[in-house]
């Protein structure tokens, strides 16, 4: 089966310093990937070359086989990468509906006026009410970003990811600043993208228990190199993973 996306030999140098190095990687349609490691090991510059808010030295980025390494950010979201920060209050002072609703109309190519093609495609808003009921947003359907908690800005975010109905979710700690309680749903939200089985999900985590159970498979970088890739269980429990992750010295 041919990745719903991949980098083949991905690179990034700033000066001397090489963040992310030579990294092959695929990503099978239907599976969450964690890709995890310490401070500094190049997982967002990873997610940033991906989504194309940074340009490479040298490797590609292909998504359904079609090479998109070239693209400026904006172009390979209509080629099917969503990066939930990339849609973020997309109109802060608009209700969460109208925020969804503007990346209902974008997806169905309809335009962005704010209201001519609104008022006149009810199925738009349709869809767009459909996505709030999906994410538990529903009862703030006319409150403004700004206004909302912060677990349901995060919760806003995969709203607008869902909306946009991309091939590859992408998400860079997406519990990170969560209150113990707004936690579970948004990876509830996360999980419910995996289980539909039609879409290819990325996570970048440092809480093991969210990666232990969301992840069909985990990736590790270590001062921007791949230094471990299989399933959650295998990984964790390898050596280098003790040692560069955990941080724990692993027997001679």
């Amino acid at each position: 089966m041919e990745p719903a996306l991949e980098t083949r030999g991905l690179t990034i140098r700033f000066g001397g310093h090489v963040a992310v190095n030579d990294v092959s990687c695929g990503f099978a349609p239907g599976t969450l990937t964690a890709i995890v490691g310490p401070n500094g090991a190049g997982k967002t510059t990873y997610f940033n070359l991906i989504s194309g808010q940074l340009r490479a030295s040298a490797g590609q980025v292909l998504v359904g086989g079609q090479d998109i390494t070239t693209l400026p950010a904006s172009a390979r979201t209509r080629q099917g990468l969503g990066r939930a920060f990339q849609l973020t209050n997309l109109f802060p002072q608009l209700s969460a509906l109208e925020n969804v609703r503007l990346a209902v109309q974008s997806r169905a190519e309809a335009g962005w006026s704010l209201f001519r093609v609104w008022n006149d495609r009810r199925d738009l808003i349709e869809k767009a009410e459909a996505v709030l009921e999906r994410v538990r947003l529903a009862d703030k359907r006319n409150v403004a970003p700004a206004a909302l908690s912060h677990g349901d800005q995060r919760k806003l975010e995969v709203a607008l990811l869902i909306a946009m109905e991309p091939k590859v979710f992408m998400f860079d700690e997406p519990t990170a600043g969560m209150s113990v309680d707004e936690v579970p749903t948004v990876l509830e939200l996360i999980n419910d993208i995996k289980q539909r089985g039609d879409a290819t999900v990325l996570l970048v985590e440092h809480k093991m228990d969210v990666v232990r159970s969301l992840a069909d498979r985990i990736v590790v970088l270590h001062n921007g190199v791949l230094v471990a890739d299989g399933d959650p269980a295998a990984v964790i429990a390898s050596p280098i993973v003790q040692e560069a992750y955990l941080g724990i010295e692993a027997t001679r």
